[in-house]
C-alpha cells in the first residue's frame, strides 16, 4: 500500500457511510412524498438533481409559511431542480399571459386610432395583412384565440363550424376594399381561405390569398393553370396532401385540385396565392398594417418583411391584435381592440363612409363557372344564392344547418401533424 493512502479497513468504512447517507436520503424523500418505500430500485443513469421532482414541485406551490422543517431542507437539498422547476413555471405564466385578449380602454384606443389614421393618410405604399381574427365577426372562428381551432384542439376538444356558406365579409372587409377604392391601400394580403376578401369586391389582382381560397379549384395540367370560381365550398373531399376534388377541367379532362396550403405544405399555385405581386407589394411599403393575425405563421416568410434592408429602411409596422404577437416589440403602435371597432373608428377619423354588402352586388356570381350536366352531385355543401329566400335552380346542397362542417380546409385539414398519404 502506498505510504499516505487510507487503508482497506478505512475505506470500507467510508463506503458504509457513504451508503448510510444514501439511504438516509431516500427514507426522506418517501416520507415527504408520503409513499411506501421501494423493495428494490432498479439502476439509472444520473440526473443533474435528485429524482423527485414531483414532489419538489408540490412543495413550491404552497407558501413558504406553510412548509415543513423537512420540506424546506429537501429544497435546499435540491437548490438545482428548484431554479429549472421555478424557471419553468415562469415560462408557463409567460404562455398564459401571451394568449389572455386585452382591450385599449375607449379613450386609448380612440387615440391610438387617430395616430394610425394619420399613419394612413401619410403612407405612400400601404399594405394590408390580414388574419383570422377578421373574420370571427363572420361566425369563423380564428386559430389561436381563447375558442380557436389550435386552442381547442390542443385542450383535447372537437372543432366544429356552422355552414361557412352563410358567412359574409364584415365591416373590416368592407372598409378595406373601400380604403383601396380610394387608393390609400395598395395591396392585402390575406391568410384566410375563406374568400371573403374576393366576396368584399377587392380586385383579384389585389389580393394576394397565400394560403388559398375555399371556393376556387384549379386545373394544374392545363399551362398557364385554368381557374374555377365556385359559389360553393370545393374542399368537402380534400385535406392535408390530399387536394382532389372530384371534378374535372372542362378543356383537357384532367383532375381539378383545391387551392387551400395546409400547415406543413409549400404553397406552389400562381393563383390566388399570388406571391408575386405579395412579395412586390411588401417591397414597396412604407407602411404595413397588421389586422387580426397572430404573426405566428407571417413571420416566418421574410420576404414580407423586408428583412434584407437596414431596420431603418424597413416599412412601418401597426398591429391590430387582441393578443400578443412575435412583431410587437417591432411594432411603430400597437392597437388591442376588435378588428371591426378598430376599423370603424378608423374609417370614421378618414371620412369615408363604409360601404354595405350586398349579395346582389357579390363578385363571385359574376366570376363563377358553372357545374357542367352530371357535375350537380359532386358536392353536399350549400352554393351561395343572390336571394337567401331562394336556392339558386338545380342546387343540390345541403340544407342550411349547424351540423359540424367535416373535411376540407376547416375540418380534417386543420388537424396538426396529421400525416396522410400524398396523392398527385
Amino acid at each position: 500500500m502506498a505510504a499516505g493512502g487510507p487503508s482497506r479497513s478505512e475505506r470500507k468504512a467510508a463506503e458504509r457511510v457513504r451508503r448510510l447517507r444514501e439511504e438516509q436520503q431516500r427514507e426522506r424523500l418517501r416520507q415527504v412524498r408520503r409513499r411506501p418505500p421501494r423493495a428494490a430500485p432498479r439502476p439509472r443513469r444520473p440526473l443533474p438533481w435528485p429524482r423527485p421532482a414531483p414532489a419538489v414541485s408540490r412543495i413550491l406551490r404552497k407558501a413558504a409559511a406553510e412548509r415543513s422543517a423537512e420540506e424546506g431542507r429537501l429544497l435546499a437539498e435540491s437548490e438545482d431542480l428548484v431554479t429549472e422547476l421555478q424557471g419553468r413555471s415562469r415560462r408557463r405564466e409567460g404562455l398564459k399571459r401571451r394568449q389572455e385578449e386585452v382591450c385599449d380602454d375607449p379613450e386609448e384606443l380612440r387615440r391610438k386610432v387617430r395616430e394610425l389614421a394619420g399613419a394612413v393618410r401619410n403612407a405612400k405604399y400601404l399594405v394590408v395583412y390580414t388574419g383570422a381574427g377578421i373574420s370571427t365577426a363572420a361566425s369563423i372562428p380564428d386559430y389561436r384565440g381563447p375558442n380557436g381551432v389550435w386552442t381547442l384542439l390542443q385542450k383535447g376538444r372537437s372543432v366544429s363550424a356552422a355552414d361557412l356558406s352563410e358567412a359574409e365579409p364584415t365591416l373590416t372587409h368592407m372598409s378595406i376594399a373601400r380604403l383601396h377604392e380610394q387608393k390609400l391601400v395598395q395591396h392585402v394580403v390575406s391568410q384566410n381561405c375563406d374568400g371573403l376578401h374576393l366576396r368584399s369586391g377587392l380586385p383579384r389582382t389585389a389580393i394576394s390569398e397565400l394560403h388559398g381560397n375555399m371556393y376556387i379549384e384549379v386545373c394544374t395540367a392545363c399551362t398557364p393553370n385554368r381557374e374555377y370560381v365556385r359559389v360553393f365550398d370545393v374542399t368537402e373531399r380534400t385535406a392535408l396532401h390530399r387536394h382532389q376534388t372530384g371534378r374535372a377541367c372542362h378543356k383537357c379532362g384532367a383532375q381539378l385540385r383545391d387551392t387551400i396550403v395546409h400547415f406543413g405544405e409549400r404553397g406552389t399555385l400562381g393563383q390566388p396565392l399570388n406571391w408575386e405581386a405579395a412579395t412586390e407589394a411588401a417591397s414597396k411599403a412604407d407602411t404595413i398594417l397588421c389586422l387580426g393575425s397572430s404573426l405566428k405563421v407571417l413571420k416566418k416568410y421574410p420576404r414580407l418583411w423586408c428583412m434584407t434592408k437596414p431596420p431603418s429602411r424597413r416599412p412601418k409596422l401597426y398591429i391590430v391584435n387582441l393578443q400578443w404577437t412575435p412583431k410587437d416589440d417591432w411594432a411603430a403602435l400597437k392597437l388591442h381592440g376588435k378588428c371591426d371597432d378598430v376599423m370603424r373608428l378608423l374609417m370614421d377619423e378618414l371620412g369615408l363612409e363604409i360601404p354595405l354588402y350586398s349579395r346582389w352586388q357579390d363578385p363571385i356570381f359574376s366570376l363563377a363557372t358553372p357545374l357542367r350536366a352530371g357535375e350537380e352531385g359532386s358536392h353536399t355543401r350549400k352554393s351561395l344564392c343572390r336571394s337567401q329566400e331562394e336556392p339558386p335552380p338545380g342546387d343540390r346542397g345541403a340544407p342550411l344547418s349547424s351540423a359540424p362542417i367535416l373535411g376540407g380546409w376547416f375540418g380534417r385539414g386543420c388537424t396538426k401533424r396529421t400525416k396522410r398519404r400524398k396523392i398527385t
